[in-house]
């Protein structure tokens, strides 16, 4: 069970990420959802996102962020970390509609 400690920061969720060896980066490129250090690539079908973090900055728009915990079907789990707002990673929608394409899922 986690500790009633609520984490406010993207370092934290990744750290935490790392301990539990769920730190693969993917990263949106124009094959599909690359995983950094495998280098493999995923379609959206080939995805899953278990879980959403999202980061509103109070004072400052360049800290909205938001991480997707996403599950591979061949067993890798990671994440991918995306600025929204004017600030996005991403020029163009494309990060979006990959996005809304994969499956959202929920562990219980």
């Amino acid at each position: 069970m986690e500790s009633p400690h609520e984490m406010k920061t993207v370092s934290e969720i990744l750290e935490k990420l790392r301990l539990e060896k769920k730190d693969a980066e993917f990263r949106m490129t124009d094959e599909g959802f690359k995983a950094i250090q495998s280098n493999q690539v995923f379609k959206p079908d080939e995805l899953h996102i278990s879980k959403t973090y999202r980061f509103e900055g109070n004072s400052d728009p360049s800290d909205n962020a938001v991480i997707y915990i996403i599950e591979a079907n061949n067993g890798l789990i990671g994440y991918a970390l995306d600025a929204y707002g004017v600030y996005s990673n991403y020029e163009d929608d494309s990060f979006d509609k990959f996005i809304a394409q994969i499956q959202h899922i929920t562990h219980t």
